[in-house]
């Protein structure tokens, strides 16, 4: 098998987030340089958004700014807002993620915003990417399911995928922030948004708080979804998601893909080797199964 599957690290962004460890900026910097060495092209490197409610990510000007940018890696920016998007323009961002969002009750605790706030403020900052010359990417979080509000009702995901496709966003990411998704409903959003929006690149984006991240993966890329996200060692979570876990583990999904015969262009030994690292400057163990199982040659 000769398909492609591209993995975007979410680690230094999503991954760090919520860990209770506080890296300084030049640990962070290491992270992202041993990823690229990995062979990692693409990865969250930041976010630009209230240092009061995310305070990890309030260095993270300072780690645009002493990033190596002689090699051919993307480096995402997440905004939520017209501020968030100038820093990231600011700070030179390769792309930015912008973040819609799919629940009520999350949206007002996460950005203070309703779905369709959430969709108008896109439509405001799109032509400040576009006119920057930046890609814009948009991810829908809590697209299964809001920890406040419950259940997304159908169209919902489909509908702001059409709004972010007509702002000009070339790639939506389907986000299961808390972890609640199954690979039923995920063909199902993966389907409806193809209906609503049929001119976007899809991505997904898995937590794996109740362990369906994997064949959550398996059933985007089997629906076929080429690009997906994953975390280093598979931490991560959200300030404003309870009981949300981290990521799905980018060494587990490479590991899995790869088995299936499916290219990724990751290093996995490497993968295995950083998120080890990684473990220790955080001070605790990690998710990750690769991380205690090791590679199998068999």
């Amino acid at each position: 098998m000769s398909r492609r599957i591209d993995i975007v690290e979410v680690g230094p962004r999503d991954g760090l987030q919520n860990d209770p460890a506080n890296l300084t900026t030049s640990q962070k910097l290491e992270f992202i340089e041993r990823l690229i060495e990995c062979g990692v092209t693409r990865m969250e490197s930041g976010s630009f958004v209230s240092p009061r409610a995310v305070p990890k990510m309030a260095d993270s000007a300072e780690v645009f700014a002493g990033l190596n940018r002689s090699g051919a890696v993307r480096h995402i920016a997440l905004a939520l807002n017209e501020k968030g998007v100038r820093r990231a323009i600011d700070a030179k961002a390769d792309e930015i993620n912008f973040v819609l969002v799919a629940g009520e009750g999350f949206g007002q605790k996460n950005q203070g915003m309703s779905p369709q706030e959430s969709a108008d403020m896109l439509a405001q900052c799109a032509p400040l990417v576009h006119e920057a010359g930046i890609p814009l990417s948009a991810t829908i979080s809590v697209a299964f399911g809001d920890p406040y509000t419950g259940d997304i009702a159908k169209g919902v995901v489909g509908g702001l995928a059409a709004q972010a496709q007509r702002a000009g966003v070339g790639e939506v990411g389907i986000g299961d922030t808390i972890g609640v998704a199954d690979p039923w409903l995920v063909e199902d959003r993966i389907e409806e948004i193809r209906l609503h929006a049929p001119d976007v690149f899809l991505r997904v984006h898995f937590h794996d708080t109740r362990n369906t991240g994997l064949a959550n993966v398996a059933a985007a890329v089997k629906a076929g979804v080429d690009v997906v996200d994953a975390s280093c060692g598979g931490i991560g979570g959200c300030p404003f998601a309870p009981a949300a876990t981290g990521n799905v583990a980018t060494e587990d999904v490479v590991y899995m893909l790869e088995r299936a015969g499916f290219e990724t262009g990751i290093e996995l030994s490497k993968m295995i080797d950083t998120a080890k690292w990684l473990s220790g400057i955080l001070g605790h163990d990690i998710p990750s199964s690769l991380v205690r199982a090791g590679m199998y040659d068999g």
